[in-house]
């Protein structure tokens, strides 16, 4: 069997409607001449239909163009695309595909989802290749440093296309080179993909530790041994080439450690500063995807065994009701 080949012509599809969904769609727009969009919000998808701008997320962002499929019909953008990329939650990944009846078989699936697909302790690409039997050579990574609010205000950010094939990375790259937008490849898969979820544990770490009052002084060491444990996790369940000093490693631990975008590191913030977990869900009207991400990492490393302290303590103060302030001081006897 012919390896797959993303192909120059290869048809575009968005599916998912938040601030990185509405951002992809964006930068796909610069290069594509048809590019699919699944909103399944029948208030967004209004919305888009009549302002041409999402009225839920970056706002600034206006959809003037007639190269925009828009659709309310899972079945109906899936099929008419050749590359799906999707950006939906993890938290509700499996009940934003679970209309999809279309095979996928013939399709190049990019993950631009950057967590855990709850219950199944499973990272987005190996739920689609488990649910979907899609082998891994037709699956695909988009992944940062980059926010969607700086997408939005086209301010220079890299990406990084992670494919088994680097031809496939390097025509997925094209797809989403823009003057503004940078790219790299990589056929780090596993690696990539863990590296996000892991970025989120540790960001939620940071807001925590700057709710309770920490500075940058132990902010800086806080991140540096995130990094370490990262490297560590990496190397120690899947071995391989690569360099975690890399942006698409080091840089998107750091930019969602330290940006006011970061909806992780306000996540852990409010914890820091005495919410509950749960009204800290409540009070933010985007998913912390490391709040999942806690939990699976914890799950996972019960087999690999892992020294992982700074996940650990992040874990235990989102399912153990362990107390904040108790768990970071004695955190820090750990860190070097």
């Amino acid at each position: 069997m012919m390896p797959y080949k993303i192909e120059k012509e290869a048809r575009c599809a968005v599916i998912g409607h938040g601030s990185w969904g509405t951002a992809l769609v964006k930068i796909l727009l610069e290069n594509e001449t048809h590019v699919g969009w699944y909103i399944r919000n029948p208030e967004v998808l209004e919305g888009v239909r009549k302002n041409r701008t999402n009225p839920k997320y970056l706002r600034d962002v206006h959809f003037y163009t007639p190269h925009l499929k828009l659709s309310g019909d899972l079945n109906e953008v899936v099929s008419e695309a050749d590359v799906i990329v999707l950006a939906a939650p993890s938290a509700f990944l499996r009940e934003t595909l679970a209309p999809l009846t279309v095979p996928l078989k013939d399709k190049f699936v990019v993950s631009a989802v950057k967590g855990i697909v709850p219950d199944g302790y499973v990272t987005v690409a190996e739920y689609i290749n488990r649910a979907y039997g899609l082998p891994f050579d037709q699956i695909g990574i988009v992944s940062g440093p980059c926010h969607a609010e700086e997408v939005a205000l086209e301010r220079l950010s890299y990406l990084t296309a992670v494919c088994k094939d680097i031809e496939n990375a390097r025509m997925l790259g094209e797809k989403i080179r823009t003057r503004y937008i940078n790219v790299s490849y990589s056929t780090d898969i596993y690696g990539t993909e863990y590296a996000t979820v892991l970025k989120n544990i540790y960001a939620i770490a940071v807001g925590v530790c700057h709710g309770l009052g920490y500075g940058d002084n132990f902010m800086a060491v806080l991140i540096s041994n995130a990094a370490m444990e990262m490297d560590r996790f990496l190397r120690e369940t899947y071995p391989a080439e690569r360099d975690t000093n890399a942006s698409v490693y080091l840089g998107d631990l750091l930019v969602t450690s330290y940006s006011q975008f970061s909806r992780n590191r306000t996540f852990g913030l409010m914890i820091g500063k005495g919410y509950s977990v749960r009204s800290a869900q409540i009070e933010m009207s985007m998913v912390a995807e490391g709040y999942y991400a806690a939990n699976c990492i914890h799950q996972i490393n019960r087999k690999s065994g892992v020294e992982m302290p700074i996940a650990e303590a992040v874990y235990r103060m989102l399912y153990e009701n362990a107390v904040p302030a108790t768990t970071v001081r004695a955190l820090t006897e750990r860190l070097i």
